[in-house]
This record gives C-alpha cells, sequence and structure tokens, in this order.
C-alpha cells in the first residue's frame, strides 16, 4: 500500500515528462491535479485501514537493495508519520490548483511538482536510515528548480543559497548516520532505536550534535534560517505554500524520528541548550517579522518563530509535549499555507506586497472582502487566538513545557503576544482603512477575485477551525506512537540535566 503511494506521484511525473499528445497547459494541469487527488485519496484508504491503537509501524515493506551497503528499501507508516503524509497529500493537491493555466514549461513545472510530492512522502515513510537520507535528498532538486525557474527577480540567488545550505544540512545527517551505523557496529542502516545504546555519552552528543545542524537548517532554526526568508520571497504561491506547509516539517519530523528517538541520553543532557535555542528563534523571528514591510517576507520570519515553539516542546521529550509536537507541525503546516495562499492572491490583484502602499483591502464593493476576512482569520490562528488549531497546540506546547523549562516557557509566550503584533500591523496596514487612491484622485477598483482562487483558502480556514474544535482528530492519530517515543526518551538523564556538561566532559556514561 504504501509502494503505491509513492508510484503515484513518481509515474505521473515520468508521464507528464514524457508523454507528447499534452496539447495545453491547462490539460498538463488537470492531468497534474488528478494524479495527486489520487494521491490524496489513497492516503485516505491508508488511513481508513491505519490502526491508532498500534504504537509500531504499519504497512511494512522490505526489499532487499543494495544490502553490502546496508541499504534496503524499508518503508513503514506510523502516528509520528501519517499525519505528515496526508498534511503533504493535501498541500500537493491545493498548491497545483492554485498555479496559474498560464504557466511557461508548464511539462516541467508538473514534473517536479510531483517529483517534489514522491521525495517528501518517500522520507516520510522511510525506515532505512540511508533511504531517508536518500529520498530527503531527492526533493532538494525538484525545489531548487521550482525555485530558480519561475521565482522572481532574484531568483538565481534564491535558489542557490537554498541548495548550498540544503546541501550542507544533508552532509551533517549523512555524517551522523555513519558515524551511529560505524561506531555501533550494525550491520545496515535499518532504524532501530537501541543503536546508540552501546555508545558512550559523549559520543551520542557528538552524533546527536550533527543531526541538529542538519535538521536545524532544515526546519530552520537561528541562525541557520537565513535561506528561507529568500527562498519565499522569491518563489512562486503554490511552492511557498509547499515550503512552509510542508517541506520544513521534514526538519522537524527528523529531530523526533532520529535525535529523540536514537539519542535519548544525549537529548536529554542537550534538552536546556535547545530549549534556549528555542527561545532565541522565537524571539528573533516575532521583532524580525514586525520590522517587515513587504507581506510574505513578514510570514516567511513567523514561520521561523513558530519552529521555535516545536523545537521547545521537543526539548521536554513528554508524551504531552510530544503530541504538542506533531500537533504544532500540522497547525503550522495549514495555517502558513493558507496565509501564503492569501497573499499570494494579494500580489495577484494588486501587483504588490508592500505594506506602505496598500490600504484598505476589505473594502466590500471595490476591495477584496473575502480574502481580506480569510486573512483575518489566517493571522487570528497564528496568533494562538481561541477556537483555532493555532491556539491548541501553542497551548500544548507551553503546558506540557512549562515544567520542565519555565523560564524558555514564559519568554517564548512572550512570542506568541508579539505574533499578534506583528499580524496587527499587517491587517491594519493592508485591509483596514480607505483603498489606495489614483494620481487624479479617484478610488482604485480592484479586479473580482474569482471564486476559483478562493476555494484553496477556504478550504484551509475550514480546517484550521474544525481542527481547532477538535483537535483530538488529529492526536488521536498519533498518541500511540508518541507515547511509545517518549518511553524511549524517558531516561534518567533528565534528572541529571543541571549537572549535564559535568556528565558528557567527565562521564562515558549516564549513571543510573
Amino acid at each position: 500500500m504504501l509502494s503505491i503511494l509513492l508510484w503515484i506521484p513518481l509515474i505521473g511525473a515520468i508521464a507528464i515528462a514524457l508523454w507528447p499528445n499534452f496539447q495545453s497547459g491547462r490539460q498538463v494541469k488537470q492531468f497534474s491535479l488528478v494524479v495527486s487527488v489520487l494521491a490524496l485519496v489513497w492516503t485516505a484508504v491508508i488511513g481508513s485501514q491505519f490502526d491508532i491503537a498500534i504504537a509500531g509501524s504499519q504497512f511494512q515493506e522490505t526489499i532487499p537493495w543494495l544490502d553490502s551497503l546496508g541499504l534496503r528499501y524499508q518503508v513503514g507508516i506510523d502516528g509520528l508519520s501519517f499525519p505528515l503524509v496526508a498534511l503533504n497529500s493535501l498541500l500537493t493537491c491545493i498548491a497545483i490548483y492554485s498555479t496559474d493555466d498560464d504557466l511557461e514549461r508548464p511539462r516541467f513545472y508538473y514534473s517536479l511538482m510531483l517529483l517534489l510530492n514522491f521525495g517528501v512522502v518517500g522520507a516520510f515513510l522511510a525506515e532505512n536510515m540511508l533511504l531517508f537520507f536518500l529520498f530527503f535528498e531527492i526533493e532538494l532538486i525538484p525545489l531548487y528548480l521550482l525555485i530558480g525557474i519561475w521565482g522572481g527577480a532574484r531568483r538565481g540567488y534564491a535558489a542557490t543559497k537554498f541548495l548550498i545550505y540544503t546541501a550542507v544540512s544533508g552532509i551533517a545527517i549523512l555524517g551522523s548516520f555513519l558515524g551511529l551505523v560505524w561506531l555501533s557496529g550494525a550491520d545496515s542502516f535499518v532504524y532501530q532505536p537501541d543503536l546508540a545504546h552501546s555508545l558512550s555519552l559523549t559520543q551520542q552528543v557528538v552524533l546527536l550534535g550533527g543531526l541538529l545542524l542538519g535538521f536545524g537548517i532544515k526546519i530552520p532554526l537561528v541562525p541557520l534560517h537565513t535561506w528561507l526568508p529568500d527562498a519565499h520571497v522569491e518563489a512562486s504561491t503554490p511552492v511557498s505554500v509547499l515550503l512552509a506547509g510542508v517541506l520544513l516539517k521534514l526538519g522537524t519530523y527528523g529531530l523526533l524520528r532520529f535525535g529523540v528517538g536514537l539519542f535519548p541520553e544525549a537529548w536529554a543532557v542537550l534538552a536546556p541548550w535547545l530549549a534556549s535555542w528555542a527561545v532565541v528563534s522565537v524571539l528573533y523571528g516575532a521583532f524580525t517579522a514586525i520590522a517587515q514591510t513587504d507581506m510574505k517576507k513578514m510570514v516567511a520570519f513567523s514561520s521561523v518563530g513558530h519552529m521555535g515553539f516545536i523545537l521547545l516542546a521537543a526539548a521536554a521529550a513528554t508524551p504531552l509535549s510530544l503530541v504538542a509536537v506533531e500537533l504544532q507541525m500540522v497547525s503550522h503546516g495549514l495555517i502558513s499555507a493558507l496565509l501564503f495562499l492569501l497573499v499570494g492572491v494579494v500580489y495577484k490583484k494588486t501587483g504588490t506586497r508592500d505594506l506602505t502602499i496598500l490600504r484598505g483591502l476589505l473594502n466590500p464593493e471595490r476591495g477584496l472582502p473575502v480574502i481580506g476576512s480569510l486573512m483575518v482569520l489566517g493571522v487570528m490562528a497564528s496568533a494562538g487566538i481561541p477556537g483555532m488549531v493555532g491556539f491548541i497546540s501553542e497551548f500544548l506546547v507551553f503546558r506540557a513545557s512549562f515544567t520542565a523549562f519555565p523560564v524558555q516557557t514564559l519568554l517564548c509566550m512572550v512570542g506568541t503576544g508579539l505574533t499578534a503584533v506583528y499580524f496587527l500591523l499587517l491587517v491594519n496596514q493592508a485591509f483596514f482603512g480607505r483603498l489606495t487612491t489614483r494620481a487624479d484622485g479617484k478610488v482604485v477598483t480592484l479586479p473580482p477575485v474569482a471564486w476559483s482562487d478562493r476555494y484553496p483558502g477556504i478550504l484551509l480556514a475550514l480546517l484550521v477551525v474544525l481542527f481547532g474544535l477538535q483537535p483530538s482528530w488529529i492526536t488521536g492519530w498519533t498518541e500511540a506512537s508518541i507515547t511509545q517515543l517518549a518511553k524511549t526518551a524517558a531516561t534518567p538523564v533528565a534528572v541529571l540535566a543541571p549537572n549535564a556538561a559535568a556528565a558528557v566532559l567527565g562521564q562515558s556514561s549516564i549513571p543510573s
């Protein structure tokens, strides 16, 4: 079943690239949309047979491949990966649907979109560390081309910067995987939670440091974040939807699966430092967002801040905090996708994202009232207003993290208040007031927004509210797997965290 989920987008991408009978870009788009909908439907089929009471992997498939290198085609899905697979399938459909019909080089574009879907799904399903790395690197190629070919004026710079950062990320991750297999004496790269148990604490910390660097770039965390604002600003709206909604989650998923899952002792040692790192990311992202005048750049920096919340909860590594991580990943995916979609519509209709120019877009007769209303809902969700999924996910993050890291949690709560500040500035500046007037004194009348452009935003807004009222529809899928992961992370080191530095420097293992 999982291989079918992988083959659907891959075969679709190959068909688009090689089939000679596509006469127009619209036909290619329709075919791509059908392929992405099939993948979404198949994800729902997998979900219908998924047993939420089982903590381990389900629907596992193993095929020998390059056994001499320790590489096997081994895939499976559990409560940690299924919500992210479903999120990826949904947002891929929305991204393809939201792409302009008159796109240049459509066959190449949609092939890359489906190949990107293939790489991301493969990374979430991989149960072999080397296979995960291959899928992790596969998604780099289409995303680089999607930014570099269909991006804005500085697309070459943004795409190259993204490529360099992500290449360094992959090297760090691969180095940690190779070191773990070599030091543990394992004969393959199959994911096993007890691989690092025979290693000294110092060795574990070094290997975990490589993963923190690699996945920290992907998330991204400050100061490894500088590629993200440039990539978002230059990327087209559909690419930004996937970048913020799904691709950043590869980093947070990697931290949980391979950081907490493989190195629980080292994770507990570094946990106070990780919580402080989260504070830096949250506050830096919030203060930098306040200073922006480009709507898209503001939303991009908000993602940097919200990724810090995930790191804070992951540092605590309790069952509740890890459930909060999963919910925050899905929550941010939906909300950020909604915001980038709406910013894209504003730019399409007004020709600018500059907050010093935009005024009065909520005007019911001449402006963008539906888009403005959805934007208000989106920024309220991102700021953590009750009744929406952003509130319950952030509440769980703070509730679960406060016992372990009270000071860091309180500082991150300040970041939530700052989120309300910069998004209030965005909404007040762009959507309220009088519409911008022309030089001759006449009020601008913006082109109407077709309902086809409104449907994706309305769907995401409904999901944001629905999951805010019923968060158990997300957490129910993941609780069994998260509980098992939290038991793995529950080590005596958590009690010894104040003496963590001495433990690393002076001892090879932690006393029980």
